[in-house]
């Protein structure tokens, strides 16, 4: 079970790494100190808040005081020295509310002088992490495309190692659909697969046709020639009976790609 439980460990946080962008994180902690600094400034407000309140309600202890005061004095200038006595004596327990008041005051006013300062404190340190987060998300993309443009250079990454990949297998097929087409082409120029289209032929039949085609083109060389020079009947009995020779060449050199011989040569 203890191994077990490691290597789940282990494997979720190798998933955990590769999921993790360090750009999420560092906007994920300014989010959070931002938070923090919200809250400490909400804090600085109630403490103001309370120490508003505070001198509120001692101006207004004061005030009776004061009223107290002068009502005493009032009371004793008619000779209501007993009027005038518990004057004094309420005056007095609202001084006792007074002296309690300013002290909670000062204890509120240090409390606040203190949040502000943190406040401040607070506010200069996230100023600091938010450039010091701009900067390393930045650095951190211009490596990454670093990167990226280095392995599509040099082709080990996973798009182009697919693009590599397609090639060779395009050039494969190619290579394979070439050398059939030749060996088929081989095949049928030595005659060991059949045309049905009739169209190729063999060594021999190449080579009679050139030879018959090569002496119809000197016949017709000739007959032009006689026909320019405006020959008599005798040159043209000489040109016919050259022809007779040209065909019984023609005949012979059949006969020659005809015979054993001729096959032995080859």
């Amino acid at each position: 079970m203890k191994r077990m439980g490691m290597i789940f460990r282990a494997k979720a946080n190798k998933a955990l790494d590769r999921a993790e962008d360090p750009r999420e994180t560092l906007d994920y902690s300014y989010q959070k100190q931002l938070e923090l600094l919200q809250k400490v400034r909400r804090g600085v407000a109630d403490v103001a808040t309370s120490r508003k309140r505070l001198e509120l309600q001692l101006n207004q202890l004061q005030g009776q005081s004061a009223k107290l005061e002068d009502q005493g004095r009032k009371a004793l200038a008619l000779g209501r020295e007993d009027l005038a006595r518990e004057a004094l004596s309420r005056r007095a327990a609202l001084q006792q509310q007074v002296t309690d008041l300013e002290t909670q005051h000062q204890t509120l006013q240090g409390e606040e002088e203190k949040l502000t300062l943190a406040a401040q404190r607070l506010q200069a340190k996230v100023d600091a992490f938010r450039t010091k987060k701009e900067t390393i998300k930045a650095t951190y993309t211009a490596a990454q495309a670093q990167t990226r443009i280095g392995e599509a250079f040099s082709g080990i990454s996973e798009e182009m190692g697919d693009v590599g990949l397609a090639i060779q297998r395009a050039e494969d097929k190619t290579a394979q659909l070439q050398a059939r087409a030749g060996a088929i082409d081989e095949l049928l120029a030595s005659g060991a697969l059949d045309d049905p289209s009739g169209m190729a032929k063999d060594d021999i039949a190449a080579e009679l046709d050139r030879i018959s085609g090569g002496t119809d083109v000197e016949l017709e060389l000739q007959r032009m020639k006689a026909e320019l020079a405006g020959g008599s009947g005798a040159e043209k009995q000489a040109i016919e009976g050259g022809n007779g020779a040209a065909g019984a060449a023609g005949q012979q050199d059949a006969q020659q790609q005809n015979s054993p011989h001729r096959f032995d040569k080859q």
